[in-house]
């Protein structure tokens, strides 16, 4: 059942669109005067929330180590904690997708997807409660509270577009600041959010119906065992050998009961 191999990367999509959305970030250092001092772009990796903890606070102590930390805050880390399916996005089963196949005589057809889920954890690392709210206000006015980005989910369908919708569920932080006077203080903004995105199964190709057959019987010729047939309606694209997406019309042929189809 499960036999047919097909890896659509639908998750490492999923990663790579989230990251993208948060790797152009920057933070604005300014003097008393306002003026700007230097910027800095806020770098971004796929990592666990607390490998970057335990990071930050072995670096702790020292003027060395302060200086160590000043260069990596601040910073950002998202990683997937949770799937879930979601029945409210559902379609029917009959609800597939039909595209051009490889050949022109044939189309490639995809179930219906099932719809899921992927919570993401955004993670903002500062050493300054300024730089950390400079890098969350440039992500909150773009969430009310989702955000749709349109991709192609199968790469060998290029026609196959998608809209997939982020939403912001939730923002939460922390700061250290009771901590010892020699501990390094780190601020923390965690924000969640859920996209939503389609799991496809394997792409079949079947042949494209080019000829229709509709049988026509007389049902009120009194027969005991069977209806009269009186003739056949046939209906073939014109040109014959049109493609499937090309501009094309049909032809209808009519023919008696005692005509030879």
């Amino acid at each position: 059942m499960f036999g047919t191999y097909f890896y659509h990367e639908r998750i490492r999509k999923s990663v790579a669109v989230f990251g993208a959305m948060f790797n152009n970030l920057y933070v604005l250092r300014k003097s008393s005067a306002g003026g700007t001092i230097s910027q800095v772009r806020v770098p971004l990796s796929y990592a666990p929330k607390r490998d970057f903890l335990n990071r930050i606070a072995n670096m702790s102590g020292g003027e060395d180590g302060e200086r160590i930390v000043a260069i990596k805050l601040p910073r950002m880390s998202f990683e997937i904690t949770s799937y879930a399916y979601d029945p409210t996005r559902q379609l029917t089963k009959t609800s597939n997708h039909n595209m051009v196949g490889t050949t022109t005589s044939q189309r490639a057809k995809i179930n219906a997807p099932i719809p899921y889920n992927i919570n993401f954890q955004l993670n903002i690392y500062a050493k300054s409660q300024d730089d950390a709210l400079q890098i969350v206000e440039q992500i909150i006015p773009f969430f009310n509270p989702q955000y749709a980005v349109t991709i192609k989910p199968i790469s060998t369908l290029p026609s196959l577009l998608e809209d997939n919708q982020i939403v912001l569920n939730g923002i939460s932080f922390s700061d250290d600041y009771e901590g010892a006077l020699e501990q390094r203080r780190s601020i923390l903004y965690t924000l969640d959010f859920d996209m939503k995105i389609n799991f496809y199964g394997p792409i079949a190709d079947s042949e494209i119906i080019k000829q229709v057959d509709a049988a026509i019987y007389n049902m009120n010729t009194g027969l005991a065992d069977s209806d009269e047939y009186i003739g056949l309606v046939r209906v073939l694209p014109n040109p014959a050998d049109a493609s499937p997406d090309s501009d094309y019309g049909f032809s209808t042929t009519i023919f008696k009961a005692l005509d030879s189809a």
